[in-house]
């Protein structure tokens, strides 16, 4: 265990080094936040011309997940110094999202400073934190998706073998994810083979299977003859899939697509553990005989779905 929180360790640390954080592409914006429910406030390193910083011709603004859809601005303030630009938007703005504010022409002082791309959010913790949340409770994998049903209901008639491969799930999920989505923005995109990518996903799940499977020989051959078939299904698991895949659709960065993935895992295990702490007890409990095995099982899932819906629409950050 402490091997497996020393690797996770220093794979964030080389994503919070590696990984560039998107900013402005000019230096001359020294900050932007989100203002009140409609409006976005960017603040400039000095006063800029007034006539063009006006200019709705001159902006672009768009939801990070949809750049092809513009929002419409209704108004543009610069303040009398200058300095700090209010956009006022005609709808009101999903402040969950990360918004890119596109500016073509800045000029201060009589100088061209170019186009500056900003995305605009709430605090980068906050986000990470809320990314991290919603794929472990508010979007889990297994209770409000009903993904990865296969290995879900095979695995959780013991504690044991439940919290083994939680565990396990949650190592060739986060690690799969990574390496998914490293070759995808450094191999398929630049080669423009993004349809390539279900076929390269199943490739890397399948080897990082086969790794598991031989250190698990070796090391735990109890927990390897418990998992069974089920180590094997986990090769094409709609879940291992479903992760770098979202993770593409949203465009994460490094370190979020690890925030994304390491919820996931964790998600996926939570749900295998409250299940086989709710099935040891059902072996006790009086059941009807045509409600027991998977009956009484489906029927638990479909109760721990309806309490997640709880989580539905929470937001902390």
């Amino acid at each position: 265990m402490k091997r497996i929180i020393v690797i996770f360790g220093v794979i964030l640390s080389l994503l919070i080094f590696s990984t560039p954080l998107y900013a402005s592409a000019n230096r001359f914006i020294v900050k932007s936040s989100f203002y009140q429910k409609d409006k976005i406030r960017i603040v400039f390193a000095a006063p800029v011309d007034r006539k063009l910083a006006e200019d709705r011709s001159n902006y672009y603004v768009y939801e990070r997940t949809d750049p092809d859809i513009p929002l419409p601005i209704k108004d543009i303030s610069l303040s009398k110094d200058g300095r700090v630009l209010t956009i006022t938007f005609k709808e009101e703005l999903n402040q969950h999202s990360p918004h890119i504010v596109v500016i073509k022409k800045i000029v201060s002082a009589g100088r061209n400073l170019g186009i500056a791309s900003i995305m605009v959010r709430k605090s980068y913790a906050g986000f990470l934190m809320s990314i991290l949340i919603g794929a472990m409770l508010v979007h889990n994998f297994v209770f409000t998706k009903y993904l990865g049903l296969c290995v879900f209901f095979g695995t959780t008639r013991r504690k044991a073998t439940a919290i083994g491969m939680g565990i396990t799930f949650t190592i060739v999920m986060v690690c799969s994810a990574m390496i998914s989505w490293f070759l995808y923005n450094y191999v398929l995109k630049p080669l423009n083979l993004q349809f390539f990518q279900v076929v390269m996903f199943i490739g890397i799940v399948s080897l990082i299977v086969q790794a598991v499977d031989i250190i698990l020989r070796k090391i735990n051959p109890y927990l390897f003859k418990a998992f069974g078939i089920y180590l094997m299904l986990v090769l094409a698991n709609c879940v291992i899939l479903a992760v770098p895949l979202l993770i593409v659709v949203n465009g994460y960065n490094g370190i979020e697509a690890f925030v994304f993935s390491l919820g996931a895992g964790l998600g996926y295990f939570l749900a295998l553990f409250l299940m086989s702490s709710v099935r040891e007890k059902l072996e006790l409990a009086n059941v009807p005989p045509s409600y027991q095995g998977l009956s009484i099982a489906f029927i638990t899932a479909g109760l721990f779905g309806l309490a997640f819906m709880g989580f539905s629409g929470m937001s902390i950050f």
